[in-house]
């Protein structure tokens, strides 16, 4: 075989000679090591093909400055730093990051604590500019059966009434629910609303035989379970 066509068969990664290139650096390393402004850049390169995207994702890097920042942006943020075509590549990649984290996985995953919640809502509630709450179906083994947002209301409140949250948990077949809600400020410290909904939600499963096991409230990288606070109570 010749050197030729041993070369063209060789995997990409050994093809791309690592240096200052982001796309030869991602090939040869994956993309954890990069940069913010290089992962833009890489976007926005699949977009323009011409090579002028290193000033535009630095700028988009200077306007938002961490990873969490660029995925709570609007349209309108992104479009009126690098314009509409550029924002709309960034979107898109944005989105197939949120829907790749939120695709269901073929086993059910179990809740054993409330870390666990945390990590299977945190991208997708986190960056909510409105509060929305949400209901956690689990099964006799605690496995999730659905996750249905009930209620979705303002920059600090949610009306939630029982009503809809049990109808989810009977359809579903739930044996035990544990509810969970996002504040758009960040801070997931309960208010005494939080506190109020979980006792009265929690008087309402005693009595239908579908028990409230926890509510977490999901903040910007952090999260408090009301069972820390004596909720609901026994």
């Amino acid at each position: 075989m010749s050197d030729a066509m041993t070369r063209s068969r060789r995997s990409p990664n050994l093809a791309l000679p690592l240096g200052d290139d982001p796309l030869a650096r991602l090939a040869t390393l994956g993309p954890a090591p990069l940069a913010l402004w290089e992962l833009i850049q890489l976007v926005l390169r699949a977009r323009d093909p011409t090579g002028r995207t290193h000033a535009a994702s630095s700028i988009v890097a200077a306007h938002h400055s961490s990873a969490q920042a660029l995925a709570a942006a609007t349209f309108e943020d992104l479009a009126a730093v690098v314009g509409p075509r550029r924002a709309g590549a960034l979107m898109a990649a944005l989105e197939l990051g949120r829907r790749a984290q939120a695709a269901p996985s073929t086993k059910r995953p179990v809740i054993h604590n409330a870390a666990d919640v945390y990590k299977l809502l945190s991208w997708e509630m986190r960056h909510l500019d409105r509060e929305h709450f949400c209901v956690l179906a689990l099964n006799t083994r605690h496995q999730v059966v659905r996750v249905a947002t009930v209620s979705v209301g303002g920059l600090s409140s949610a009306q939630v009434h029982p009503r809809e949250v049990f109808k989810e948990a009977i359809r579903y077949g739930a044996a035990a629910i544990i509810l969970v809600h996002n504040h758009p400020s960040g801070d997931p410290t309960p208010s005494h609303d939080d506190k109020q909904i979980t006792e009265q939600l929690s008087a309402a499963g005693t009595l239908i035989g579908i028990p409230v096991l926890d509510h977490i409230v999901i903040g910007d990288g952090q999260y408090t379970s009301l069972r820390e606070f004596g909720l609901p109570s026994r």
